[in-house]
């Protein structure tokens, strides 16, 4: 197996039995008028993060490694989002929005939506997962764990937006369902800055995983194996 110089300390992935995990890469957190803007965020890195994973993706699809995309969204009536006696349905940023501003009802993360669609730059190419999820993390309520596992994977590089949220929630629940995760330092950027973004990889590399560029990963995956 190659040996990936991770970060804090080197280790050996299997690429055929790894996957990317991109997530949340939707109009909502990547594009102008979309629900992480609306919600006052600054969205300058978002065009870099999306260039770096369509290159990690183009690397990624060339090697045969699994794909899975993950979606955050809900029904136009919200059945799905927890409902009032949901934590969720009062801190979660779309849910909070159409419920402060009406007139954004039906417009944010529903399913269908150009706020849920995935940018176009990004899009799930046939044969790759797709996972609509309703929390934070792609494990919580879904199918991920079981289709990944179907699939032999064992290690999970993490990709997309945002790092503090989404992203290391469900790299956290990857770790407690013993898969190796690794995250793609330079795919992904926070909500609330560079602070936020410095604490996730300062979380990643101390208690749940490893990080590493994604120039170093393309390298590895473009190395002819034997």
């Amino acid at each position: 197996m190659p040996k990936l110089m991770t970060r804090p300390e080197a280790i050996e992935v299997d690429f055929a039995k790894s996957a990317v995990v991109i997530v949340d890469m939707q109009n909502a957190f990547v594009s102008k008028g979309g629900t992480l803007e609306l919600a006052g965020a600054d969205l300058s890195e978002a065009p870099g993060v999306v260039r770096v994973i369509s290159s990690v993706l183009e690397s990624a699809r060339t090697a045969g490694l699994n794909v899975v995309h993950l979606c955050m969204g809900y029904k136009p009536d919200l059945s799905n989002a927890g409902g009032m006696r949901s934590p969720n349905y009062y801190k979660e940023t779309a849910i909070r929005l159409m419920c402060l501003k009406p007139e954004l009802a039906g417009r944010l993360l529903t399913e269908g939506s150009w706020d849920f669609a995935v940018v176009d730059e990004l899009a799930p190419e046939p044969g790759e997962i797709v996972i609509t999820k309703t929390r934070y993390s792609g494990f919580a309520g879904t199918t991920l764990d079981s289709q990944l596992r179907v699939r032999g994977v064992q290690y999970l590089f993490f990709a997309g937006i945002a790092a503090n949220v989404c992203v290391e929630s469900s790299l956290r629940d990857a770790y407690f369902l013993d898969y190796w995760p690794i995250l793609l330092a330079d795919a992904t950027m926070a909500a609330g800055g560079r602070k936020m973004y410095e604490a996730t990889l300062f979380n990643v590399e101390s208690f749940f995983g490893w990080t590493i560029r994604s120039d170093e990963l393309r390298v590895a995956l473009d190395t002819p194996r034997r």
